[in-house]
């Protein structure tokens, strides 16, 4: 696939998280929202772990540095702590709406990268981030 692989992958994560947003609004009909999540989760686990051990890329856990495994904690925490909120807005408005909002962080993305990961920011990333939050508030209203 070469350097230009991770649009691929970009592009595939696009399709799973608008299937992920439909299914989840389905699913949460009829349960809890954190007990939706917690489920959610189990079959994530369930299917990343497989991925590692069939795919030989399992290392010891002392073999990872404390940086990584703090930014990885820490990354799982914000995970978790996004997925739930995700859900309860699912369960409360019309995904329509909330996939829109939840999708806007890619607006917060481009801060925070030029802030603590001294990414440029460019006008086409200004000018894209802009029309993003535009883009959102004509959803939404």
């Amino acid at each position: 696939m070469g350097n230009n692989s991770w649009w691929f992958f970009a592009l595939l994560s696009a399709f799973f998280a608008a299937l992920t947003t439909i299914f989840a609004k389905v699913g949460i009909e009829d349960i809890n929202s954190n007990l939706a999540t917690a489920l959610r989760t189990v079959v994530i686990l369930a299917v990343a772990w497989s991925l590692v051990w069939a795919r030989g890329e399992f290392q010891p856990l002392a073999d990872i540095s404390s940086k990584t495994m703090l930014f990885l904690v820490l990354s799982g925490l914000a995970t978790g702590l996004s997925w739930l909120c995700y859900f309860r807005a699912l369960q409360l408005g019309p995904a329509s709406l909330v996939a829109p909002i939840d999708k806007s962080s890619l607006v917060l993305i481009v801060l925070l990268s030029v802030l603590f990961l001294g990414e440029p920011l460019t006008l086409k990333v200004g000018l894209g981030a802009s029309l993003i939050v535009v883009g959102t508030l004509v959803l939404i209203h």
